[in-house]
């Protein structure tokens, strides 16, 4: 087999569809056909189930999906690597980061990591965590936060930042002169809160099960300045890190009587090629930081 054929069984496999991935690939339809159809003749097996116009990987193609893609990206990281040595830096710097931190902490590094690096790009990718692992799994992102829990063994990560999770409430609100507030109180109120996925809401969902809480959602939205309005209108409230809350007027941030840290961390693929855009931003932050 050759690259070639790897790259056309992925595509296929992503999309789903033969047409679709032709276009992706920018190769006529007809032409990607023969490809698979001689790829499965070679191999022996088949790879695709053909309904209709679309096409599901029978269990000889789902096995093969994996190998497949993990040597396309050492590929990649191949180019990479020799078009450094060459001279030819990457350029690029794709940055996956939760929403709180892409509007609050991340905003000036990028500006000042931009003025000094003015030829690199910089991609920021808006996700939660758990997506965010996935990505740079599959060599979708160079660079992620997440939280240093249950890291996979492919990744290896530094220490960013220890954030708090807090309760967000209007400056007007009875609860706004809290020292601290407890789960109970906190599950009283109607909540603004993100979707699931984003580690805090996650982290609200399992405290509610734990604790046999009922979750009152009034609204469900990743929108930051929707959450803030809601909540600066009284209409619910939320749980933010203490980062919002420490940059936002109009609203205050609440400890959990047990204090919720939160341990963010820059993750990277261990065995991915990691190129000089990657290293210097990564260490451009630390030093920032």
């Amino acid at each position: 087999m050759d690259s070639r054929q790897l790259r056309h069984f992925a595509m296929v496999a992503q999309h789903g569809h033969f047409t679709m991935a032709a276009k992706a690939l920018n190769i006529a339809q007809p032409a990607l056909s023969i490809s698979i159809k001689k790829f499965e003749q070679q191999l022996g097996v088949v790879l695709f189930k053909r309904q209709d116009r679309k096409v599901e990987l029978t269990h000889e193609g789902k096995v093969l999906l994996e190998h497949a893609k993990r040597i396309l990206q050492q590929l990649d990281d191949a180019k990479l690597a020799m078009d450094e040595l060459i001279g030819l830096d990457k350029g690029e710097v794709r940055l996956g980061a939760p929403s709180m931190m892409g509007s609050y902490f991340f905003p000036e590094i990028l500006m000042a990591f931009k003025s000094r690096y003015p030829k690199l790009k910089l991609t920021l990718v808006d996700a939660g965590t758990q997506s965010i692992r996935d990505m740079l799994l599959a060599g979708e992102l160079d660079i992620g936060v997440i939280v240093n829990k249950d890291i996979p063994s492919e990744l290896d990560v530094d220490h960013l930042m220890m954030g708090e999770m807090v309760a967000v409430v209007s400056e007007d609100h009875s609860l706004a002169q809290n020292q601290s507030i407890s789960y109970p109180e906190f599950f009283e109120h109607e909540l603004v809160m993100f979707k699931p996925g984003y580690f805090h809401r996650d982290f609200i969902d399992k405290v509610s099960r734990d604790g046999d809480y009922d979750l009152k959602f009034s609204f469900e939205t990743n929108l930051i300045p929707m959450i803030l309005n809601i909540v600066k209108r009284e209409f619910a409230i939320s749980a933010l890190l203490n980062l919002v809350t420490n940059h936002e007027p109009g609203v205050v941030g609440i400890p959990f009587e047990e204090p919720v840290k939160m341990d963010l961390v820059l993750a990277w693929r261990k065995e991915g090629y990691q190129s000089k855009a990657d290293k210097t931003f990564i260490d451009f932050v630390k030093q920032y930081v």
